[in-house]
Parts: structure tokens; C-alpha cells; sequence
């Protein structure tokens, strides 16, 4: 069944530990991934360390007090010019929300703050194969072809 109004977007704060672990819920099934999301979850300190940095920014969308769908995004502050740029990490929505604006209202959310940082620049990967996603990031940016390469940091 699909709900009545648009879930509410708002930016978590350390108090909102409750929500943080919503938020992994979230993450933990739109991406089938518990192991990941699930397994070994930080600590309340960690988090409220983690949601008061001012280089992270977690959203919420909220139904409620049910976590429906979110972001987790960083601030870059770059070395060549006095500016930052934000990286969407990851960003989900609960299939019982899908299709309805949430994912958009919460990249509108983060472009609002990045603007008010004074960044110049929000930018998110997108896995080859995600139609859903690649479709979102088309509608609403300038796609961009590179390479991405994990290396590991213990190189034996």
C-alpha cells in the first residue's frame, strides 16, 4: 500500500541514534547486505561522533517515526582551490516508498546544504546495471564516464 503523503526529509543530528540504525535498516535490505549494514554497527559514542562531524552528512526521510529511505554523503574539502564537494555514499529508499520522490527530495535536501557550505560540486556513483539509479542521477545531473578501483591499504 502506498502512503498517503510524502515521507519528511530532515538532516540527523547526534540525537538521533534511533534513527541512525533506521537508517542502516534501510541500507541493509534496499542493498541485500546485512553483512555489511548489520554485523558489527557502531556504538552510540561512534555515531554521535559521526552524526556531529561536519564532514558527514546523514538525511532521513521520515513516514512517521519509521526511516523510509536516506543518504549518507561526505564533505571534501579540496587541496587545489578553498572549496569542498560532497559524495553521496549511499543513498536508498524502501521499496514501499519507491517511486514517489523521495530519493530526489533527498538529493534536493543535500544540494540545499551543500549550497549553504559553500561546495561547489554533489556527486554519486552509479553501479552499471542499476537502471533505477542511473535513470535518477541522469533526471537531475551531467553524467560523467571514470574508472572507480578499490586499493587495498595492506598491499601484500
Amino acid at each position: 500500500m502506498r502512503p498517503a503523503t510524502r515521507p519528511t526529509t530532515i538532516q540527523l543530528t547526534p540525537s538521533d541514534i534511533e534513527r541512525a540504525h533506521g537508517l542502516l535498516d534501510v541500507f541493509s535490505e534496499a542493498f541485500e547486505d546485512p553483512d555489511t549494514y548489520e554485523r558489527a554497527r557502531p556504538g552510540p559514542d561512534y555515531l554521535r561522533r559521526l552524526l556531529g562531524s561536519d564532514t558527514f552528512i546523514a538525511l532521513a526521510a521520515v513516514q512517521g517515526d519509521q526511516v523510509v529511505g536516506g543518504l549518507a554523503a561526505y564533505e571534501l574539502h579540496k587541496i587545489e582551490q578553498a572549496r569542498s564537494e560532497i559524495y553521496i555514499y549511499d543513498l536508498a529508499v524502501r521499496a514501499s516508498h519507491r517511486r514517489l520522490g523521495v530519493a530526489t527530495a533527498l538529493i534536493r535536501h543535500l544540494q540545499a546544504l551543500a549550497r549553504q557550505r559553500g561546495a561547489w560540486v554533489v556527486y554519486v556513483q552509479a553501479d552499471h546495471g542499476d537502471d533505477p539509479a542511473v535513470a535518477l542521477y541522469t533526471k537531475l545531473g551531467v553524467r560523467e564516464n571514470v574508472m572507480h578501483f578499490d586499493l587495498p591499504v595492506d598491499p601484500a
